[in-house]
């Protein structure tokens, strides 16, 4: 057994709570608390995103590199629920940028602090 673990995924972003409430209402999770400057989401089996304010925060320019993404973070949604799942986060906020247009097997959003992230086939 390693020593090390895998803890959490942090986001850095102007309104940690704001940010935090989209992706717990997205994928069904809990926010758990934090402080104005960190909170977190949590979901089954542990997993967590945590999300951090920061001062003069600017958003990743997709698909640009002027301000790199850094990371980003992928769904998985199955084939037949695609749509539905699309108009639900648009309108929590999120923003479609990349139509899979029946060529690719994932779709592009960004997430209302700017960050992309993916609804992929599964």
């Amino acid at each position: 057994m390693s020593l090390i673990t895998f803890g959490v995924v942090a986001l850095d972003c102007p309104d940690p709570r704001a940010l935090a409430n989209f992706y717990a209402e997205m994928l069904g999770w809990q926010v758990t608390g934090g402080e104005d400057d960190w909170v977190e989401v949590a979901g089954p089996g542990g997993r967590t995103l945590a999300f951090q304010r920061v001062a003069d925060y600017r958003p990743p320019q997709w698909p640009g590199q002027d301000v790199p993404q850094q990371l980003h973070l992928d769904f998985d949604v199955a084939r037949a629920d695609i749509d539905a799942a699309e108009e639900k986060i648009v309108a929590l906020g999120a923003k479609l940028v990349q139509h899979d247009d029946g060529k690719r097997d994932w779709r592009v959003y960004l997430d209302p602090a700017g960050h992309p992230f993916c609804l992929c086939l599964r």
